[in-house]
Formats: structure tokens, C-alpha cells, sequence
């Protein structure tokens, strides 16, 4: 066994990818990943992998079906081929959000693609910002879990902004804002939503002063953009002056970048871990990378090192 670093790559996050081989220094490596004519997902790899340290990215964004049996097929391609160790690298992880049981019923879906990694064969996981970070738990293998925090965190210190607010959109979010907060010295409110249906949130009570300042709301992902609209219509009726939009997954479903256009969001700070499709690209929205936390992250798990320092 020879430990060679190698990193394979789905249809998922491709320039992403690129990225992370950028600062890594090395190749991405070769295979085919699309689909037969009968709309089958086909893999092959176009490298020997007997003995190497092997890294698949993928994000599990949609199409989320396509994009995890992508991954379950690559990693039992490198499972066979006889690599060491297989490292799932998951940027954005699917169905985390249906991590629990919010009624009779109904699947635990994030449990269940946990269940479907580890049988693939995967080894260890490195993923950022899970939706749940109970996730963790249903994973009997080591997790390796990034925040991307501290880049969104540095972004807006840069922006030498006065009397800000950092807002949570919902009480689950409220520990996810009260570290940005404290990272960017700044005053906190919260939200209280519910949702009569999946994706239609409604606001019940703010708690928090954020007249006249400027304030970001701060949350894990962006898919509909619904809870911000709801979160930016409470906000200006209690006299905020600039609202700004902060999250790590930037998921833009069913027109969510023009709806936060149309709310009054003056601009919104996402990461790379999920791909911007053209029609939901904007000089209003600003793309950090997690290449170099992502990379970092890689090589430490390579070389056997700690990757403490990168949580926080």
C-alpha cells in the first residue's frame, strides 16, 4: 500500500474541484463520469487507485438523485479497485434537511444516505456546514466537519460596517448567529418562524432592536429564499436601514435570487460549495471559495495531521 493522494470528482461541483487541486498542487484524477443512452449513471476510472489514499468530491445539490447515486457508484468503483482508504468529500450534503421526524410517518432521510455512504465503502467523510450537525451521529466512521464561518465572518470585518445586527431567521438558527456575532462584534436579534408547509415560512415574533442599522441575516443555506424574503419584510417594518443576506449554500430554487432582489436585499455573501447556475448569477451576490479550507482539510487527513484548527 503506497498512499498515493488521489482526488476524483463527480458532475456535482466540478470548478470547485479544480480549485481544490489548484492549491493542492496535484492532478485531478482521470474518469468518466456520465450516463448510459438509457439514462444509467456510468463510471470508470482512467487511473489505477490499488493502494491510494483516495478523495471523491461531490456536492448533492439538484438534481440531488443524480448527484448522490453518482457518488455511491464512484465510491464502490474505487472500493473494488482495491484503493486504502476512501475519503467522501461532500461540500453540501442532500436531504439534510430531513434529519428528524416533524411528524408521523415520514423518513429520516439524512440517516438513510448515511447509511447508503457507508455501504458504498466509504471511509471517513469531510463535509461543511451540515444543516443538523446531529448528522454527525449517524455515521459510524470518523466525520471531519468544516464551518465556513470565519470566511463569511472576515468578508463583512473587511466591509468596516457600523452599527450592525445579526439576525437569526428561525430559533434553530440562533447559535449559528450568535458566533458570527461575537466574531464580527456586533448585536444580536432573532426571529421566530413556523412553517405551515415546507418551504412557506411565516413569521411570528422578533425579538431585538434594529432600527436605523444595518443587519445580516445569517443562515446555513438558500433555497427558496422564502424565509429571507419573510425575515426582510419583518425587518423593515422595525426600521432597518441595509439588509444583507449571509449563508454557506447557495441551493437558488424556484427564482430565489430574484425574489431577494425584489425584497430589497442589498446584497448576499454565499460560498462555492454549491454552484451558481448563470440564470442566478448577480453583482449583487458575492461567492467566497472554500477551495483553500477544503484543501487544507484533504492534505492534513493525508498526512495523518490535525484538522482542529480549521473548526473554528
Amino acid at each position: 500500500m503506497d498512499g498515493r493522494l488521489q482526488v476524483f470528482t463527480g458532475t456535482g461541483n466540478p470548478a470547485l474541484a479544480e480549485a481544490i487541486m489548484r492549491f493542492l498542487g496535484v492532478p485531478l484524477g482521470r474518469a468518466i463520469v456520465g450516463r448510459f443512452k438509457n439514462g444509467e449513471t456510468r463510471v470508470k476510472l482512467d487511473e489505477n487507485v490499488r493502494g491510494s489514499d483516495v478523495f471523491i468530491i461531490q456536492s448533492m445539490q439538484a438534481p440531488v438523485n443524480e448527484h448522490l447515486m453518482e457518488m455511491l457508484i464512484m465510491i464502490d468503483a474505487v472500493r473494488r479497485s482495491s484503493a486504502s482508504r476512501i475519503t467522501a468529500v461532500i461540500p453540501y450534503y442532500g436531504y439534510a434537511r430531513q434529519e428528524k421526524k416533524s411528524s408521523g410517518r415520514e423518513p429520516i432521510s439524512a440517516k438513510l444516505v448515511a447509511n447508503l455512504l457507508v455501504t458504498a465503502g466509504t471511509d471517513r467523510i469531510l463535509t461543511v456546514d451540515l444543516h443538523a450537525p446531529a448528522i454527525e451521529g449517524f455515521f459510524d466512521i470518523p466525520v471531519d466537519h468544516l464551518r465556513a464561518a470565519p470566511l463569511l465572518t472576515d468578508f463583512f470585518r473587511l466591509q468596516e460596517m457600523r452599527n450592525v445586527v445579526v439576525v437569526s431567521p428561525d430559533a434553530g438558527g440562533v447559535g449559528r448567529a450568535e458566533d458570527f456575532r461575537i466574531r464580527i462584534g456586533a448585536d444580536l436579534a432573532i426571529i421566530a418562524k413556523k412553517r405551515a408547509e415546507a418551504d412557506r415560512p411565516e413569521v411570528i415574533e422578533m425579538v431585538g432592536d434594529v432600527a436605523g442599522k444595518t443587519v445580516v441575516i445569517v443562515d446555513d443555506m438558500i433555497s427558496t429564499g422564502s424565509t429571507l424574503v419573510e425575515a426582510t419584510t419583518t425587518l423593515r417594518a422595525r426600521g432597518a436601514e441595509a439588509i444583507y443576506a449571509c449563508a454557506i449554500h447557495p441551493l437558488f430554487a424556484d427564482g430565489a435570487g430574484r425574489k431577494m432582489r425584489e425584497a430589497g436585499i442589498a446584497r448576499a455573501v454565499v460560498t462555492d460549495t454549491v454552484p451558481l447556475r448563470e440564470s442566478e448569477r448577480d453583482s449583487a451576490i458575492e461567492v467566497l471559495s472554500v477551495a483553500p479550507l477544503l484543501a487544507e482539510a484533504i492534505m492534513r487527513i493525508h498526512k495523518g495531521l490535525s484538522i482542529s484548527a480549521l473548526f473554528s
